[in-house]
């Protein structure tokens, strides 16, 4: 089965599931001090991005009401709380829409599906980085996000949430062209 044969709400169980056991596997605790390939981040900083800013991004677009959750205390616990959460809202959408300036009225699921899922995925390849394991993006679905991606590049880039371009060879695998696009250095270890 492949990501295209998923529901959106499929796909996020299944990345969130996929990156909890990343979470999971982190020795100890001084493990979340371990730098990332996002530059400034530690491995505890990548939980903590996909906790809090898509609870933010829930809250104040969508006007859901969701627990603040402290990462730092317990990254596990906070990001099967989170995964739990968020997959209510997919599973019973209610009807309900997010309002964003950058993305205009979306239902949330949709919204969500779009640039909250994606970002699970693309961020396990960064905290599995920072442990010192590999994550396979799978090459269908890297390619496609690469093709979608480099369709919208100047207005990524203007966004502000991605770094310069690391070039990589143009017969690269789809995993290393994408991770290139949106500037990891696909070799990159801590």
């Amino acid at each position: 089965m492949s990501a295209a044969d998923l529901s959106p709400g499929e796909q996020h169980a299944y990345d969130a599931a996929r990156f909890a056991e990343i979470v999971d596997f982190v020795p100890s605790a001084e493990d979340w001090a371990r730098p990332s390939p996002v530059a400034a981040w530690t491995a505890l900083d990548v939980v903590s991005h996909l906790v809090e800013w898509s609870r933010g991004f829930i809250q104040g677009s969508a006007g859901v009401e969701l627990a603040p959750l402290d990462v730092a205390d317990d990254p596990a616990a906070a990001w099967k709380t989170h995964t739990a959460d968020v997959q209510a809202l997919f599973d019973d959408p209610a009807g309900r829409i997010v309002s964003n300036p950058h993305m205009g009225d979306k239902p949330l699921d949709v919204a969500l599906s779009e640039i909250y899922t994606p970002d699970i995925w693309m961020h396990s390849w960064d905290l599995s980085r920072a442990l010192g394991r590999d994550f396979d993006l799978g090459t269908e679905r890297a390619a496609g996000m690469l093709a979608g991606a480099a369709a919208m590049e100047d207005a990524m880039r203007a966004s502000g949430q991605f770094g310069p371009r690391f070039e990589v060879p143009g017969d690269a695998p789809p995993q290393e062209q994408l991770l290139g696009f949106i500037g990891r250095d696909p070799g990159w270890t801590p």
